[in-house]
């Protein structure tokens, strides 16, 4: 698991301070330019930190709710912003104590096996939290919003969920990490969402029960005050101590145009379903 992590050099974009301009939309189509860039060679593998304030991203399966207009009507009240993403998956709660993790690296020949990528980041989790009396299990935790093979939980509670993208022979695996904050208070706000959505009118598909005990953060999971700046500590600590070396660098040259493209599609992909 750990020779997906121990990359000659790691290439960092960090985007994990609070910008309230810095739209979901965006962020996806960075992950995406970044596949590009990384799996055609033009970028060494890169690791990207995101944060985005208020706001709910739906999979594509969620824009099959028997009332999503009423869904996205109930987190306008609230003063929610609801994308779509450009993945599968269901609806995840996105604000300032969630710490978004993306490892882009280029696929092989025989192409990385899907679980291999799932298996290295929930092994960088625990390595980032090695110093705590605690066990990181890779299950799904039933009643969680958006639930997988490969929610990251404690003791029974989900405070993670982990994903993939492929996009031209790169490799994006996904995270987002509840760092502070109450994990409850995030799946009442799923759980209303899909209320409002008429989820269990559905016929063709099957959206989640949320039960919103089944979820924390990892401040509350682990008793201590984490700030998403103390996990950004953490990830970049492992990392470096697996790689020897990571750099900063923004989008330049091709990247920006590459963007430009995927965002876009983003737009576009948007623009049918939540009404930009």
């Amino acid at each position: 698991m750990l020779e997906l992590l121990k990359q000659p050099e790691w290439r960092l974009i960090d985007q994990s301070s609070i910008n309230p301009h810095f739209h979901a939309i965006q962020s996806f189509a960075i992950d995406d330019t970044l596949c590009m860039s990384v799996g055609s060679g033009y970028s060494p593998p890169t690791a990207r930190s995101w944060v985005h304030v208020n706001t709910l991203v739906l999979g594509i399966q969620d824009t099959k709710l028997p009332d999503l207009q009423a869904g996205l009507d109930f987190l306008q009240s609230k003063n929610i912003t609801g994308i779509v993403r450009n993945s599968g998956g269901l609806a995840v709660a996105l604000d300032e104590g969630v710490l978004n993790l993306s490892l882009i690296v280029p696929d092989t020949e025989k192409g990385i096996d899907i679980n291999r990528g799932y298996d290295s980041m929930w092994e960088l989790i625990r390595i980032m939290f090695a110093d705590f009396d605690v066990e990181i299990e890779a299950r799904e935790i039933v009643g969680s919003y958006c639930p997988g093979s490969y929610d990251l939980s404690i003791n029974g509670k989900k405070f993670a969920g982990i994903s993939q993208r492929r996009v031209r022979k790169g490799v994006a695996v996904q995270i987002y990490l509840c760092v502070t904050g109450s994990g409850q208070q995030r799946a009442q706000l799923v759980k209303e969402f899909y209320e409002h959505a008429k989820y269990n009118e559905s016929e063709k598909f099957v959206f989640p029960d949320v039960q919103p005990e089944v979820m924390a953060s990892l401040s509350e999971l682990m008793n201590v005050d984490l700030t998403i700046q103390d996990v950004m500590f953490r990830f970049l600590t492992t990392l470096h101590k697996l790689s020897g070396k990571i750099y900063n660098e923004q989008l330049h040259d091709d990247e920006l145009e590459w963007f430009q493209g995927y965002y876009e599609r983003m737009v576009d992909r948007n623009r049918k379903v939540v009404k930009l």
